[in-house]
């Protein structure tokens, strides 16, 4: 395992990670979860990325890992980083959602008794709320440091504007942001013109969610739409956005990928990494397989300005 310094902080990442948004819930079965966990661990991943709804149902991810906490992991907790987070809805009623502080510190209490724990490592605010003053919200993060119940903070979805405006009020309260964390890839590069420039001068690292786009950049889909994938069933991903434009650039790149010894998903992971900005990026698994698969995307991390730019070509045709 490769491991990257977030931002200016001490604090070193997996350049993988393991994210717990699906494949984790109560639907899914426990010896399954188990298997990957351990195995993640086994390869260096020492990062486990969770927040409060996820599932499903919501609470369910952060159950199941604080079980194998106790079962499997127990004995590990310090050479764990584990991150949670708050911001999206979670409870009915009017303080089940957003970024107040009521919220964002009843639910890491609850984050905390699902998982088992006293503390985790990282505590994300989720999303900004425009409802919200900015300074409440990271108020809350600053408490949940100096409550001891998060060693740092974190924010996730917030623009370049936001990002900078947060950061502003972090350092002032003494209490710097560790880590952001944006969707990012190769079919989703929104980060690039201003927020990785943000992130570089803040001195904030940078953690990529959905680097895959949801399964978009795999070989899932190169001969269309398979039953039972998440575009045959319409939930995440959108069959609409299987165009033959995007199904022409997902063969190129796969091409692309095979003469660097990669399948396309490895490409994609590699990718994301290739900005010396990019402390991690968050993978999930289903399997076993496909979590030793995503990891070996780090046995090729170097790209010449030529496939960069055969890249570039193929996803402006996308």
């Amino acid at each position: 395992m490769r491991y990257n310094r977030s931002g200016r902080s001490g604090l070193v990442l997996p350049a993988v990670s393991l994210g717990l948004w699906q494949n984790f819930g109560g639907e899914r079965p426990l010896e399954t979860s188990r298997a990957i966990v351990r195995r993640a661990f086994d390869l260096g991943v020492t990062h486990f990325d969770l927040a409060n709804n996820y599932g499903p149902p919501y609470g369910s991810a952060e159950e199941t890992f604080g079980r194998l906490l106790r079962q499997d992991l127990a004995g590990y907790r310090d050479e764990l980083v584990i991150s949670t987070k708050a911001g999206y809805d979670m409870w009915p009623g009017p303080y089940g959602d957003g970024g107040t502080r009521k919220y964002l510190l009843a639910s890491l209490d609850q984050s905390l008794g699902r998982l088992g724990l006293d503390y985790v490592d990282i505590f994300y605010s989720h999303r900004f709320d425009p409802d919200t003053p900015l300074e409440e919200t990271m108020g809350a993060l600053d408490s949940a440091v100096r409550q001891g119940k998060a060693l740092y903070a974190g924010i996730s979805n917030y623009n370049a504007d936001q990002t900078a405006e947060a950061a502003a009020i972090l350092r002032g309260l003494g209490t710097p942001p560790l880590i952001h964390q944006p969707s990012y890839s190769m079919l989703n590069r929104w980060i690039e013109p201003e927020l990785l420039d943000t992130l570089g001068a803040e001195g904030i690292g940078c953690i990529c969610f959905s680097p895959l786009a949801q399964g978009l950049l795999t070989d899932r889909y190169l001969d269309g739409i398979p039953e039972g994938s998440r575009a045959s069933r319409g939930d995440t991903l959108s069959p609409e956005r299987l165009t033959d434009e995007l199904l022409a650039a997902l063969r190129a790149l796969n091409e692309i990928a095979a003469r660097r010894g990669q399948s396309l998903a490895q490409l994609a992971l590699a990718w994301t990494l290739r900005d010396p900005r990019m402390t991690s990026t968050l993978v999930g698994a289903s399997s076993v397989a496909q979590l030793e698969a995503n990891v070996a995307a780090l046995d090729n991390l170097a790209f010449t300005s030529e496939e960069l730019a055969e890249i570039d070509a193929c996803l402006a045709r996308a």
